[in-house]
């Protein structure tokens, strides 16, 4: 995970199907992750 941006596509190393984020999320990671991406972390003050 990009620790200073937001990864808008990822292409899934197993299937190669291409991931976009949920509406209303702003990277794929904060969609599909256990945790939410760094810049969202540090904007809700937990990990800084």
């Amino acid at each position: 995970m990009p620790a200073d941006a937001c990864q808008f596509f990822y292409e899934c190393t197993q299937c190669h199907a291409l991931l976009r984020p949920k509406p209303g999320d702003c990277c794929v990671f904060c969609s599909f992750g256990s945790v939410k991406c760094p810049p969202i972390q540090l904007q809700r003050g937990c990990c800084g």
